[in-house]
């Protein structure tokens, strides 16, 4: 049996695969070319994480495969739906990269509170000719304790993100219009506090949050869900972290947002036109950027990797 990795996967997944007697090949093919490559060495099993797009052509076109599965959380680059009623089995890894999401968004967080971002930058150019003054700019951070992170979308990742704000002293304040409410264990100590979060409102978490943390699919009609309505209501001086999909802010509405002051910052690890983000995000000053890493630890990797390989070895063992 064939397995095409296109956007790759970690050792430890491709290892176990091939002590299974399967052939695991990691070359990346490009898009274009997908079709004729999956056709020409038949394969069964098409591995994927953001980079290449599964659609309907593929599905049709491709025969022989029997599996699609991508390593990460979302699969909005996959129809789904369309590949199942043609009898291919679809699957993700939802929870092997949740804690390294939430890890990275808690790493903006203390980012944009201290303008870690923007000082990295300075610092190299200005820092040896303008050290006082650069401290003076730099001096005007905020404390993380006591203030209010809301988080849009209150699944694994956007739990253990709660998980970490409320270690931290944070009050956390979620929408989810899925879920009423949720538990939140967090470590203390040797010791386990069981906080219950109760959703609020999309409104009451816009006008409420200090810090916003978005981790949602994108809306099934392509329209993002935080635009100029939704920043309008925002607190003045909010900060954003985004590691969800480019889409879910428009990214017109933001740059208003930024230039206007009622956004103060914004984390950027996911963008519209990955992989070439528009020019004008990337050379603002008021965005931390990171080009789009959020599962890509060593540790999420073997997850994910050992995951991926779990699902196929249990489907042919069948």
């Amino acid at each position: 049996m064939k397995v095409l990795a296109n956007d790759g996967i970690a050792q430890s997944g491709q290892v176990k695969l091939e002590d299974n007697g399967f052939t695991v090949v990691t070359e990346t093919v490009a898009q274009e070319n997908l079709i004729n490559e999956i056709n020409e060495k038949e394969y069964e099993v098409l591995l994927v994480r953001s980079a290449t797009k599964v659609r309907q052509d593929i599905i049709d076109s491709c025969p022989s495969l029997k599996m699609i599965g991508r390593g990460g959380v979302g699969m909005d680059n996959i129809d789904v739906a369309y590949a199942r009623e043609k009898g291919i089995n679809v699957f993700n890894t939802p929870a092997a990269s949740s804690l390294a999401v939430a890890e990275l968004v808690t790493a903006q967080l203390f980012s944009l509170a201290r303008s870690v971002y923007d000082s990295e930058r300075q610092m190299p150019v200005n820092g040896k000719d303008n050290f006082k003054g650069l401290k003076k700019q730099y001096g005007k951070g905020i404390e993380l304790r006591g203030k209010t992170l809301g988080i849009i979308g209150f699944g694994r990742i956007g739990q253990y993100t709660a998980k970490y704000a409320l270690g931290l002293g944070m009050n956390v304040i979620a929408y989810d219009p899925f879920m009423e409410k949720a538990t939140i264990p967090v470590d203390v100590a040797n010791q386990t506090v069981n906080i219950e979060i109760t959703t609020s409102s999309l409104d009451t978490l816009l006008s409420a949050s200090d810090f916003i943390s978005l981790h949602v699919p994108m809306p099934a009609d392509g329209k993002a869900l935080i635009s100029t309505a939704e920043f309008d209501k925002m607190k003045e001086g909010v900060r954003i972290v985004n590691a969800a999909r480019g889409g879910v802010i428009d990214e017109d509405a933001l740059i208003k947002a930024l230039e206007s002051g009622k956004v103060n910052s914004v984390a950027l690890d996911v963008f519209v036109n990955e992989p070439t983000p528009r020019e004008d995000l990337l050379n603002n000053k008021k965005i931390a950027l990171t080009p789009h890493i959020g599962a890509a630890t060593v540790e999420a990797q073997d997850r994910i990797g050992t995951e991926l390989a779990d699902n196929i070895i249990n489907f042919y063992n069948k």
